[in-house]
This record gives C-alpha cells, sequence and structure tokens, in this order.
C-alpha cells in the first residue's frame, strides 16, 4: 500500500446528524475515500464520530477535519474538535458547491457532499477556523439584535402613520402600536449602551475604536458593526479579500462578442456590512473634502450615483481595516494610497 501523506475528514452538519467521511491522499498523489459514518449531533455522538476516525486514521500523516456551516450546526463541533487539538477549516457553502461540480459525480446528498469536503481537504490548502473572539462575538450579537430592532421600529412606523391617516381606525390599536414602539425603543438604548460599555473592557479595544472614529461620517455603531462582523479582521489577509467578503468585489461577465454584461458589485458576501456602510457613505460625501473629490471624479464615468456611492463604501471599508490594523487616527494620505486601485476596477463602468 502506498504511504499516506494526507488525509482529511468531511463533515456535512445538520441539526440532528452529522454524516462524516474520511479519505487519503497517497504518495502518488491520488485521493481516496475509506469510509462514511453517521453520528448524532451532539456531545456523545462527537465523541463517537472521533473515535470513529482514530480507528481509520493514520497515526503519522496529518489530519485535516473540513466542515461546511449550516446555520449555526456546525459550531459546536468546531469548538470540540478544536479543543481536542485537531486542526478544522470552515468552507463557505458556495465553494464547496464549486468544487463538487468538479467531481464526477451527478447526484448530490448528505454522504456525497461529506466525501467531497474530504476530498477537497486532501486536494485543497484551506484557512484552519479559530474559535471566535468572545468580545467580538458579544459584540456581533449585540449589533444582529440591534439592526433587527430598528427593523421592528421601522415597521411600527410605519403601521402607526397608516393607521393614523386612514379615517377610521380602533384607538386601541394605535395604543398598543405606541407601546410597542415605546418598549422597542426603549431596549434599542440598552443594546446601544451595551456595546459601548464592552467596547471600553480594554484599554487597547477602546482606543482603537477611538481611531476608526475619527473617520469623517463613521460613527462608534459603525465601527463596532464593521470589525465585530469580521471577528477584528482577525481571517482578513488583505484588503481585495475583505472586500470580497463584503461583496463589494466587482465581477464583470465576458465571452466573445455575445456576452458582455456591465461591471457590478457582487453581492455575494456579509450584506449587514453592506448595509452599515450604506449611511456613512453618504455622510462622508458630504463632510469629507477628499471623498468628495473621489465620488465626483467617479461619477463622470457612469453617471450612475448609486455605483459611485458603492465605491465610496468600498474605501471607507479599506480605511476601517487599515486604521484598525495599524491603530493610529485617520491620516487623508491613507486615502491616497488606494486610490489607484479603486479607478482601476471602476475602468469598466465606462459607457
Amino acid at each position: 500500500m502506498d504511504k499516506i501523506i494526507k488525509q482529511a475528514v468531511g463533515i456535512d452538519c445538520g441539526k440532528e446528524e452529522l454524516v462524516a467521511s474520511i479519505g487519503f491522499l497517497d504518495s502518488n498523489f491520488q485521493t481516496s475515500i475509506k469510509a462514511t459514518g453517521a453520528f448524532p449531533n451532539n456531545e456523545s455522538g462527537h465523541k463517537e464520530l472521533i473515535d470513529w476516525v482514530n480507528k481509520y486514521a493514520d497515526q503519522e500523516a496529518a489530519l485535516q477535519f473540513v466542515a461546511e456551516p449550516t446555520g449555526v450546526y456546525h459550531q459546536r463541533f468546531c469548538y470540540y474538535v478544536t479543543a481536542l487539538g485537531y486542526s478544522i477549516s470552515v468552507v463557505l457553502p458556495n465553494r464547496a458547491a464549486s468544487f463538487l461540480k468538479t467531481l464526477k459525480g451527478k447526484t448530490i446528498n448528505d454522504r456525497i457532499s461529506a466525501s467531497g469536503l474530504a476530498i477537497m481537504g486532501l486536494e485543497k490548502k484551506l484557512d484552519t477556523w479559530s474559535p471566535p473572539d468572545t468580545v467580538m462575538n458579544q459584540l456581533k450579537q449585540l449589533c444582529r439584535e440591534r439592526e433587527e430592532l430598528t427593523e421592528d421600529i421601522t415597521s411600527i412606523k410605519n403601521q402607526i402613520h397608516a393607521l393614523t391617516s386612514s379615517s377610521v381606525y380602533a384607538g386601541t390599536t394605535l395604543e398598543r402600536l405606541q407601546q410597542r414602539l415605546q418598549f422597542s425603543q426603549a431596549q434599542l438604548k440598552e443594546i446601544e449602551q451595551e456595546m459601548k460599555v464592552v467596547t471600553t473592557t480594554n484599554a487597547d479595544l477602546e482606543q482603537r475604536f477611538n481611531n476608526v472614529c475619527t473617520i469623517k461620517g463613521v460613527g462608534l455603531i459603525t465601527a463596532i458593526t464593521v470589525v465585530a462582523e469580521t471577528n477584528g479582521f482577525s481571517l482578513v489577509r488583505n484588503q481585495r479579500q475583505l472586500v470580497s467578503y463584503a461583496g463589494l468585489d466587482v465581477v464583470k461577465k465576458q465571452s466573445g462578442i455575445s456576452i458582455n454584461s456591465p461591471a457590478r458589485i457582487s453581492h455575494r458576501g456579509n450584506r449587514h456590512l453592506r448595509k452599515a456602510l450604506h449611511f456613512p457613505s453618504l455622510a462622508a460625501i458630504r463632510f469629507d473634502d477628499n471623498m468628495r473629490d473621489f465620488y465626483e471624479r467617479l461619477l463622470p464615468r457612469h453617471n450612475i450615483k448609486m455605483k459611485a456611492t458603492v465605491a465610496v463604501q468600498r474605501k471607507l471599508l479599506v480605511l476601517i481595516y487599515t486604521i484598525w490594523k495599524k491603530n493610529e487616527p485617520y491620516n487623508p494620505k491613507y486615502l491616497e494610497q488606494s486610490k489607484k486601485t479603486a479607478l482601476t476596477e471602476l475602468v469598466h463602468d465606462r459607457p
């Protein structure tokens, strides 16, 4: 038997069940799946899965776990194997689906998905998952709770407006809506206050947030949202990766003479980041001379205000990342450093 140089376990995560496949890469660079099994997605099932893996695993070869996130159902197993000292990679669903299309099979089910993830772990170099920072995880939960509550408040205000604008309405309905509005607004203040308290738990953390807030248009809530949604930029290697993660990267499809779609942002990323940067970009265009000049240079290329505004959003995101990493207040020179890149990305927007 050829020597095993790498082994990987693919995990398809579900609410009740984990489907696992263990595969090997031998010295001839051939991949194979050794076994596939299903285990409960609980603590006893996790232990059973590890025992099953040890039964087939080669003790001398590196072992890599690969999981595809399914809501929050993968998190408990990720924490479990990390605590045992194993390496695990969490692959985004769209990347896993694209890789599965390169395999020979046409049928997709949990077992095939697990086997595909195992082969992906053998053939690809994947980033290792690490538990999110406790403070960042707490801020992320608070930010998303605040976002949902803000949407509820807007909905209630719209209902009150529609009700009071009608010719006839029940007073008790209006009273209940007003009570809900007051309660939601009080909760919103509590959440925002808690967010501010969390950011002051560490002097370095507080200083970094204060530095980010020196950018015109970026307030504390925006800064917290961007930093928390990226886990403090812990896995961000460069600006291009960050822009792609936010779904603000420019994509264009062209083939021959018949397919030539206009350039646009991909939207394949974290929608919370894009939403958090919308109003700050408008404020930056209004109050920051550099951002306004940048916006006015881009606008004549296509005469579409939203495209130029999105470019400002992308610029703000990169600025926040740069200032957070450097731990320095905003300096206009940061805007000049990435000006050429942004203009290059938008060159295809010319009519």
